[in-house]
């Protein structure tokens, strides 16, 4: 398998059950690929699985079974250390709630994942984060801080922190969810951009129907199950 053919990421037989007098299962046997340039968006009701698969997808939580392979390496190989590597260099994370440093100006916000990760100096981790706002057409506000953008624009500046380390794969949580209309339709745009132009692997978990019928595939969950992809 040539290297263009390996799926950004994979999961297969990923299952993940909270142990307990009565145990609780989250997700059960999902098994299914991301390709480079692909938008997937999951989607289901409440209480079935969407944000707990995410999770596992992004090493953020352990599968009880089953295995997450993210450019072909398969996570279960890695010990913590690595994990938090690979999670910091060949994933971005965008959640429903922004989470940036209020103390810290946009432009700063998204030289944070650079800066931990330590690959670029100064200079260079300066130019790439002006870069990535500039083309999320946020040029006119690095240097203003989240308190002073809207709902709108603190989730391009989230978007922007997420693409920081050039990641293979961005997997995004109700990213959506704050927002109006108008924004959500546009940050899903982006998105597709980011899928389209820049081939990029994006996961993105939405209740919102229409979001969900712009994405290139969609993963239906149930009861912790795939229902249809």
């Amino acid at each position: 398998m040539t290297a263009d053919a390996i799926p950004a990421l994979e999961a297969r037989g990923l299952t993940r059950v909270l142990p307990g007098a009565v145990p609780v299962t989250l997700v059960k046997d999902a098994t299914f690929a991301v390709q480079k340039g692909e938008l997937v968006a999951v989607s289901g009701p409440s209480g079935s699985g969407k944000s707990s698969l995410l999770y596992l997808l992004g090493l953020l939580d352990t599968p009880s079974s089953g295995e997450i392979r993210i450019e072909g390496r398969d996570a279960r190989a890695l010990d913590s250390d690595e994990q938090a590597r690979l999670r910091l260099s060949r994933l971005g994370f965008v959640f429903q709630f922004h989470f940036l440093l209020e103390e810290f100006d946009v432009l700063d916000n998204v030289m944070l994942p650079m800066r931990k990760l330590g690959r670029l100096p100064a200079a260079d981790m300066r130019a790439r984060a002006q870069a990535i706002l500039a083309d999320l057409g946020m040029a006119d506000q690095m240097r203003k801080y989240p308190s002073q953008l809207s709902g709108g624009q603190r989730q391009r500046v989230a978007v922007a922190r997420a693409l920081a380390n050039d990641p293979a794969v961005v997997l995004a949580d109700e990213p959506t969810g704050n927002l109006d209309s108008a924004n959500a339709l546009a940050v899903f745009e982006i998105f597709k951009r980011l899928a389209r132009d820049q081939g990029r692997a994006l996961v993105v978990v939405t209740h919102e129907q229409d979001l969900a019928a712009l994405a290139d595939r969609r993963i239906h969950m149930i009861d912790g199950r795939i229902a249809t992809t």
